[in-house]
């Protein structure tokens, strides 16, 4: 519902002139003719309308659909969203996803690539919801704008990048710290904004057809150094997604900037009935902080604290526009595919973050069994999704028609993908010139979605996939992968019933299988993105602790042409697959739809607990930046890699010891 408040009551004068006021103000709610009330406009409110839907007759699959969303979305109503040009709201958000073009805040339409998605979320900061929007004296006629606070940001605005870069850096600081900016943390406008979200959801879920979820972002960051030294904050974000109904006030870390403290509201929601988890996100730019081996405070990690973040925390966002999290050439030398899509700076400032495990999904599947040998607890087996973290209200997916995070990168020349001022060609000086463009968005990439296994397309299947870990992530295509275990006969990948023999004799992806005295048969599958490119492999990768130590091994278990591995490196023939860069022209005879293969872990060791997951890997083509370059004239920046190979990752399988 949405109400338009006019001729606020103050609390003041007579009763008789408050009565006539509240008369105005009920009749304006009950007929919903906003704009015939009178009176001075001060604010608009939104009151959370979360009904009771009537039963809707669903089918559903024993075997599961695959669905592809996004849950990391944000509008207008984030503080960074808003500075840098984004109009659009959650309405719009939700459009877009079910295929309508909307403005890109700099007046580009976008239309998403390929069809409508399945679900979506859209995750706004939960820090300032709404206020800076409100802020702004151009647009609004909220109170707000009359604060110090948006005189400071607006009053001598002139739109250029520094102003921008200054007035987020000021709002920035605050939710490092958690102390807010007192004239502008305006509680019941925050809800009122949060209601809005909320509302947008409701209204465009169709089950069955399209599902969306009430979500909003945990926007935790540890500064290094002194707070005055800028520089830099560690990236220790979580969205937050709530199953079904949502609460009319959300926690923030302006309430506590602990995620522990963050956990334990979630815990009473459930208590309340509301169901909800949270997914961390960029762990690459978390300094080691995300998937550390200590809790919160530093103290030892406990059996208790392992139980609490797994209950809400039980998948992770390992790929998105800032890069993808899964591992690093610098911790998995053997892994030639290790270097997709890097991040290498802290969220916001030039500075290097630190390659360590615990930024990582794959040492921290590692961490999190060494951790439980310790304390009995496993803080960190998590499931896979992907996910945008676009700016826009709107995933940019595609290499070819890539529109980036924010509405500013849409133009090439403000993302170092061609020489500046015009030149042909590149050289050290226009090298330099594009260093700042490089360090942001030329690191972004066209990523990510989040895929689940569930048996309908609503709030309940969905939610419930993510909460057992039957997901996977892809770097942007509509890429499937399936991953089972189990004891399965031999001739299963040909069986018409293979998916029912899969589940009924073994479990899949997210799941635990308890080991033998042999390997358990693994089948993994994955499946090309209709309207994308190839695959060239599948690979499954085998994660453990030996007690001090990380532990992995990459096996390639099926090659595009029929090819067989090598027995000595595990690793797949070249299957000859080639890039032209003057046209971005590739030779896709030489990939597959699909790869399917069951295979048995030659390293098997009976009382090991291991983690396996698969990746599966697209035909190399041109990088977003490469495709820039070609329609440009101009060669592809040398300081950005010419060509990527897409993927798609399962969550894990974990095999335990009897």
């Amino acid at each position: 519902m949405h109400l338009l408040i006019k001729g606020r009551l103050t609390g003041k004068g007579d009763k008789g002139k408050q009565m006539k006021q509240m008369k105005q103000l009920l009749l304006c709610v009950s007929v919903l003719t906003i704009a015939a009330c009178s009176g001075k406009s001060e604010r608009e409110i939104y009151v959370m309308d979360q009904p009771d839907r009537p039963a809707v007759d669903i089918t559903e699959n024993p075997t599961k659909n695959a669905y592809f969303g996004d849950l990391h979305v944000h509008t207008k109503n984030s503080f960074d969203a808003y500075i840098t040009g984004t109009r659009t709201t959650a309405d719009d958000a939700y459009r877009f996803a079910k295929g309508e073009s909307i403005d890109n805040g700099a007046g580009v339409q976008i239309k998403i690539s390929g069809p409508p998605l399945d679900f979506y979320g859209v995750t706004d900061h939960g820090e300032y919801m709404g206020v800076i929007a409100a802020l702004d004296p151009r647009t609004s006629k909220d109170p707000l704008s009359k604060t110090e606070t948006a005189k400071s940001i607006f009053g001598l605005w002139g739109g250029s990048t520094d102003d921008r870069m200054n007035a987020f850096m000021a709002i920035g600081t605050t939710i490092v710290t958690g102390e807010e900016i007192e004239d502008i943390y305006d509680r019941d406008f925050i809800d009122s904004a949060w209601a809005f979200n909320v509302n947008a959801a409701e209204k465009h879920y169709e089950p069955g057809k399209f599902t969306t979820f009430a979500a909003y972002e945990f926007t935790q960051m540890n500064v290094i150094g002194e707070i005055t030294d800028n520089f830099g904050a560690t990236n220790l974000h979580r969205n937050v997604v709530f199953k079904d109904k949502a609460p009319t006030r959300l926690f923030s870390t302006l309430d506590s900037t602990n995620p522990e403290d963050l956990w334990e509201w979630m815990n009473g929601q459930r208590a309340d009935g509301i169901d909800v988890m949270a997914i961390p996100h960029n762990s690459n730019g978390s300094n080691g902080q995300m998937f550390a081996t200590t809790m919160t405070d530093g103290s030892p990690l406990t059996k208790e604290y392992a139980t609490n973040r797994m209950k809400n925390e039980p998948i992770v966002e390992m790929t998105q526009v800032k890069g993808t999290s899964e591992t690093h050439p610098l911790l998995s030398p053997e892994d030639e595919f290790a270097d997709h899509e890097l991040y290498e700076i802290l969220i916001g400032m030039p500075v290097e973050s630190k390659k360590s495990p615990g930024s990582f999904v794959r040492q921290s599947l590692a961490i999190g069994m060494r951790m439980e040998e310790e304390t009995g607890g496993n803080p960190y087996a998590f499931g896979f999704i992907g996910a945008s973290d676009t700016h826009v209200s709107a995933p940019s997916l595609s290499e070819e028609e890539h529109f980036g995070k924010f509405s500013h990168d849409t133009g090439k020349d403000q993302r170092g993908s061609v020489p500046p001022n015009d030149a042909k060609d590149w050289n050290e000086d226009n090298e330099s010139e594009t260093a700042l463009a490089f360090i942001a968005s030329g690191q972004y990439g066209a990523s990510g979605l989040a895929g689940v296994w569930a048996e309908a397309n609503t709030r309940e299947h969905i939610y419930d996939a993510m909460a057992r870990k039957e997901t996977f992530a892809t770097s942007g295509p509509r890429l499937k992968a399936r991953f089972f275990a189990g004891d399965y006969a031999e001739n299963l990948l040909g069986a018409s019933n293979m998916l029912e023999q899969a589940y009924d004799n073994g479990v899949p992806m997210g799941g635990q299988l308890t080991g033998g005295e042999n390997s358990p048969n693994f089948v993994a599958w994955a499946m090309q993105d209709p309207a994308g490119y190839p695959l060239q492999r599948l690979q499954i990768i085998k994660v453990w602790s030996d007690g001090s130590q990380n532990m992995e091994a990459i096996y390639d278990i099926a090659c595009a042409g029929g090819a067989a591995p090598d027995s000595a490196t595990n690793r797949c023939p070249d299957n000859g697959a080639k890039v032209d860069l003057s046209n971005c022209g590739t030779n896709n005879e030489t990939g597959v739809s699909e790869l399917k293969a069951m295979w048995k872990d030659p390293g098997y060791q009976q009382g090991q607990k291991a983690a396996y997951y698969i990746r599966g890997i697209e035909n190399p083509k041109c990088r977003w930046s490469t495709w820039d370059a070609v329609r440009n004239g101009t060669p592809p920046n040398p300081n950005m890699k010419a060509t990527v190979q897409d993927r798609v990752w399962s969550s894990p399988i974990w095999v335990t010891p009897q």
